[in-house]
């Protein structure tokens, strides 16, 4: 009786253990039913949306100011080069000797068809007295004539070649570059110097297809630049290109005056203002969804629950807001608090 109670607490006893053990791989099961919890973590940001508005805003552009002349100072002819008057910076006028290519040998040559001029002068005066005494022919005179002329005609070329050994400037201005010597060899068509007439500015910029027809021939422009903030330029249109480029852009040119008291240098920028106003569509977002500075500006769109960093080009402050020339669309949304978390592809949640 006894044995039999033991074998029933142990048939108890494995019952039990087995409920146990499929209630608990039961609840393990489910557990792995269960959705996974959202581990990410998502910073928090606020954002804010890409507008376009209709702006009145004062024309005016920047541009880059280009030499009003600009000359490449080319040898003529191939020779060595015997004397060089120029120093780089020189002041230089039209018409003026900067370089003499070596001509001994072409004076050589001068000399020598000089003297053969003179004696086919001679021979073609003696063989026309003797055919007017029919002592000679006419043809031995009409290759006499031929041949003296020949001659004069390379006595012509050889002047000229001696004077083209003495290079001129074609216009007048500072020596921007000097390429040659004195001694160095120089091939026909070689260059010598470069020469800069900073006598006026050409201001080089484009317009918009809006602000070009807003733009006249001869319009006078107020140029001025960072490099001389108390002084003024009076400017005029010089050019206005009759086509666009693949930017629907349009090429402008100003002539400005340069004053040597305040010298402008090719190259640098400068603002032209047009004097009138302009109503454009332009692009805006707040000023804080600028990270880094304003000319190497970038931002961080949001990409459903990431973001995207991007560059962007910037122009015109308006209060609180910054227009934006390229790298967003009207409509795209910035971040605009809580950068400092960020980088490429950051998952985030927006604040209100």
């Amino acid at each position: 009786m006894k044995r039999k109670h033991i074998i029933v607490l142990i048939v108890l006893v494995l019952v039990g253990l087995i409920i146990f053990k499929l209630s608990s791989n039961k609840r393990i099961l489910e557990e792995k039913k269960q959705p996974e919890k959202d581990t990410l973590v998502r910073i928090p940001v606020k954002v804010a949306a890409v507008v376009e508005e209709l702006r009145t805003i004062n024309l005016v552009k920047t541009g880059s100011l280009a030499p009003f002349k600009e000359a490449k100072v080319l040898a003529p002819m191939a020779g060595s080069i015997a004397q060089l008057k120029i120093n780089l910076g020189d002041q230089v006028q039209e018409g003026q000797v900067l370089a003499v290519i070596d001509t001994r040998l072409m004076q050589l040559d001068l000399q020598k068809a000089v003297s053969n001029v003179r004696k086919l002068e001679r021979d073609l005066a003696t063989y026309t007295e003797l055919l007017a005494g029919q002592a000679a022919t006419q043809e031995k005179v009409n290759e006499l004539r031929q041949s003296h002329a020949d001659a004069v005609n390379q006595v012509a070329q050889l002047k000229k070649q001696i004077a083209d050994a003495y290079i001129k400037a074609p216009t007048s201005g500072t020596v921007a570059t000097k390429a040659v010597e004195v001694g160095v060899f120089a091939n026909a068509g070689a260059e010598i110097a470069t020469i800069v007439n900073l006598s006026q500015a050409k201001v080089q910029l484009n317009l918009t297809e809006s602000e070009v027809y807003q733009t006249k021939q001869g319009q006078e422009v107020k140029i001025s630049t960072d490099v001389y903030p108390d002084a003024e330029f009076k400017g005029k249109v010089s050019f206005i290109s009759p086509q666009a480029d693949e930017t629907r852009s349009y090429k402008v040119e100003l002539i400005a005056e340069n004053k040597q008291s305040n010298l402008l240098r090719s190259g640098t920028f400068v603002y032209a203002d047009f004097s009138r106003q302009t109503e454009q569509k332009i692009l805006l977002i707040p000023r804080e969804a600028i990270t880094e500075s304003v000319k190497d500006a970038f931002v961080y769109v949001v990409d459903q629950d990431k973001v995207r960093q991007r560059q962007v080009k910037t122009g015109i402050e308006s209060g609180s807001s910054i227009q934006i020339i390229s790298g967003l669309k009207a409509g795209e949304r910035v971040v605009t608090s809580g950068q400092i978390n960020l980088k490429e592809g950051t998952a985030i949640s927006i604040s209100k």
